[in-house]
Parts: structure tokens; C-alpha cells; sequence
């Protein structure tokens, strides 16, 4: 007989098992103990299926699951199996919580051992941080797929608009794709995704992105004409904001984005007037690893001694969330609304462009040889054998080189038109 609601409660007194017909059975341990079996036979072997407590299933819902056990028996599955591969399978599912951006910073922070280099190590990051977070940081990581990641690399570079950035800056592209492809491949060994990964290049992405020895050579950053410094600066020195000082202290130290939007105050030693940027920052292979020191001219000071000071926030040049530096778009945003014609034609001076225009200037209105430039700007000696002799920074030197620099971006204004005005220009 099948067993009914008042035949469960009188069951619960007596421990044992209590058959509803067709393989069902209720077991008894005590009066706080029950649950559904399903006993089936397979193979000539006797079999028994859990079927959860008479706690959280009814009598009903006992009966619906032992009906949807039979008809796997039916079609020739075994139940008991057949729950093991659901398990299985819900235990390979990618986690939908873990974001890209958390899976690469957990990627970097196991990894970090590999790199010798303290200037790889962080680069892995600051190329996510700068082109891949923006667009799939927050997306799951199960979800990047082949379209989300060509976009990445399909998007327009700040400095180069009318260019992917696969092209603008392919090197910089390539090494982008191959860290994505690093963190999918972390990803699915973890069990945050599983397929194919879209970050891989042969038989995949060769497909639809020319090999970077086919891109032609970018053009060089746009630069401002070295004649026109004295009126930009003038101009510059007019604005106000962080983005502003940044970028006249960038323009005074001929230092890269990267070094000065990371600067951070304890770098500084105010009574020399030396800034000392670390390996990591310096963005060109020194020997030994050394910091580079960098001389600091009294308008480079100035701007240092008035800038706002935040709260637990060592970065010299503060950004717009408590306790970050500028971010690295700041300089770029005011130079395009500033929108200075470069001698590129009709193209907008760029943040990078203004080491050339130093390098213009030293060498046609100067003296200076040019190794002494060539070390303002932390450039390698191209010469190996020149690099084995060489062993100092020619320190000062470059403090006297710098000092003219100073004195000539503070000269007074040539006219207050700009050549080619290019307001509004992209």
C-alpha cells in the first residue's frame, strides 16, 4: 500500500523502512531522522539512490524524483552515475564571480618570481591596466570570448585616433594580447572557464590581425616645434589642475608619463634637488638595475613644493580618487583641449612628442653633445662598447643642460597666436 501523510507521521515512531510502492521507501532512523531511498536493481545488482530528508522533501516531491529516476532507467541511464556526472559537471563550471581583472591580478601576484626584469614585472600589469581593464576588467572572466578581445585590441590609441591600436603600436599590442592570453590560460586551468582560448595567436588571431612585420611603422609622436615652446608654456603655466603641473613638470624634466604619474614624494630629495625614479619607472634597461637620477631645475621645484598634499596619498602628483596618482589619460585630455598644432600636419602636439621637441632644441640651439642629451632623455648607448666604458650618468652635466631647458620654456611668450589653430581637434 502506499504510504499517506498520516502514514508518515505514525512511521516517525518506529524506526525502519516504509515502502510507497515501485522502488520508493521512506527510512526511519528516529523520529528526527528520515529520509526517501529510491532502491532499484542494475546490472544484476541492487542500488539505492538518496533521495534528500523528509525535512526539505514531501511524500509529493519524494514520488516526482522517483519517477524521474525511473525513466532514466528507462532510457538506459543509471541514476546513481547519472548524479555523479551532474556533480561533475556543475564542479567544472566556470565561476561567474571572478572577473578578468581579478583573475589577472591574481595571475601577477603568483607569478611575480618569474620576472628578473623589475621593469617587465611591471609592464604585465600597467598594459592590462591601461588598454584591457577599461573594456572587460569587470566582465566575468568565463565570458571573454574572441569579439570582446579583438575590441581590445581594435580600439583607438589616444595618441593616434584614426588608428587600431594593433597598428598604432603594435609590439605594445602583441605583448597585450599574449598577457590576456596568459590570464584566460591561468583561468581555465582554475576552473574559471573552460574552451578554447581567443588570446591565441596562431590558427586563431593570424586569421584577422595582420603579423606585426606587416604593419608599416607608426609615425612618430607628434611634437611641438621647439620655437613655440616659449608661448605653450606660457599658456600652460595659465591653467590650473594637477593634469597642468604634471605635464610642465614632465615637459622640464623630459621624463616619460610613466615615470612622472608615478612619481611619489619620498623619490624627491628637496634640499638637492634630485629625483630619483626606480628601475620599474625608468622604462629603459640600466646596468645593474640602478635607479636614475634625475636634476631637478628651481621651476621644477617650485612645482613640486606647491603641489597639494593628500592624506595617506604618497603619489606627488594626487588623482581624483582618494589615495591614486594622475591618471595616465590626465596630460593627454589637457594637451587635446589645449589642441596645439604639431609639425606633423594636422596633427595635435602629443605628451611623448615633447622629448623630441627637447632633442630638437638641444641640438640646434645648443652646445651640449649629444650623449649628454641622449642621457637626459635615459636613452641607451647604442655603442656596447662605448656602454662598458661609460660607466656614469653624467649627472652634471645634464643638471646644467636641464637648467638652460628650464630657462628657455620660462622665456617670455614670442607672440599669443598659435600656427594653425586646431581647436576642437580630435
Amino acid at each position: 500500500m502506499k504510504l499517506t501523510a498520516k502514514g508518515v507521521e505514525r512511521a516517525l515512531k518506529k524506526p525502519g523502512r516504509y515502502r510507497d510502492g515501485r522502488g520508493l521507501l521512506l527510512q526511519v532512523i528516529s523520529s528526527t531522522n528520515a529520509s526517501w531511498v529510491f532502491r532499484y536493481e542494475r546490472g544484476g545488482r541492487e542500488r539505492w539512490l538518496g533521495l534528500g530528508p523528509l525535512s526539505l522533501v514531501s511524500l509529493a516531491e519524494a514520488r516526482d524524483k522517483a519517477h524521474e529516476a525511473r525513466k532514466l532507467l528507462f532510457n538506459g541511464i543509471d541514476p546513481l552515475e547519472h548524479r555523479k556526472a551532474e556533480k561533475a559537471a556543475r564542479a567544472a563550471e566556470p565561476s561567474a564571480k571572478l572577473s578578468f581583472e581579478e583573475a589577472a591580478r591574481q595571475y601577477f601576484d603568483q607569478h611575480q618570481q618569474k620576472w628578473r626584469n623589475p621593469k617587465h614585472r611591471a609592464q604585465f600589469l600597467s598594459t592590462l591596466v591601461d588598454y584591457a581593464f577599461p573594456l572587460i576588467g569587470r566582465l566575468a572572466v568565463s565570458q571573454v570570448d574572441t569579439p570582446r578581445l579583438i575590441a581590445v585590441l581594435e580600439q583607438r590609441h589616444a595618441n593616434y585616433p584614426d588608428q587600431r591600436l594593433w597598428d598604432a603600436i603594435p609590439e605594445t599590442a602583441n605583448r597585450l594580447r599574449g598577457r590576456i592570453e596568459q590570464v584566460l590560460d591561468w583561468a581555465t586551468v582554475r576552473g574559471h572557464r573552460k574552451g578554447d582560448n581567443p588570446g591565441r595567436w596562431k590558427g586563431h588571431l593570424d586569421n584577422v590581425l595582420p603579423a606585426r612585420g606587416k604593419i608599416r611603422k607608426v609615425r612618430h609622436h607628434p611634437a611641438l616645434a621647439y620655437s613655440q615652446i616659449p608661448d605653450f608654456m606660457a599658456e600652460l603655466r595659465g591653467r590650473e589642475g594637477i593634469a597642468a603641473r604634471a605635464l610642465e613638470f614632465l615637459i622640464l624634466t623630459a621624463a616619460r608619463t610613466g615615470a612622472v604619474i608615478g612619481a611619489r614624494r619620498d623619490e624627491v630629495d628637496f634640499e638637492q634637488k634630485i629625483w630619483t625614479v626606480p628601475p620599474d619607472r625608468a622604462e629603459t634597461k640600466i646596468t645593474g638595475n640602478q635607479p636614475r637620477r634625475v636634476p631637478l631645475s628651481d621651476r621644477a621645484m617650485e612645482i613640486l613644493k606647491e603641489l597639494p598634499i593628500e592624506d595617506d596619498n604618497s603619489f606627488l602628483f594626487i588623482g581624483g580618487k582618494a589615495g591614486s596618482g594622475l591618471s595616465n589619460m590626465g596630460m593627454a585630455e589637457l594637451l587635446r583641449d589645449m589642441a596645439w598644432p604639431s609639425t606633423t600636419p594636422d596633427r595635435i602636439a602629443t605628451v611623448h612628442g615633447f622629448r623630441s621637441t627637447f632633442k630638437d632644441w638641444v641640438s640646434e640651439t645648443t652646445n651640449y653633445p649629444n650623449h649628454v642629451s641622449e642621457a637626459a632623455l635615459w636613452h641607451i648607448v647604442a655603442d656596447k662598447v662605448e656602454a662598458a666604458y661609460r660607466r656614469g650618468d653624467l649627472f652634471n652635466k645634464r643638471r646644467r643642460l636641464m637648467a638652460d631647458w628650464a630657462r628657455y620654456c620660462s622665456a617670455p611668450p614670442v607672440s599669443s597666436a598659435k600656427v594653425l589653430p586646431m581647436r576642437g581637434a580630435q
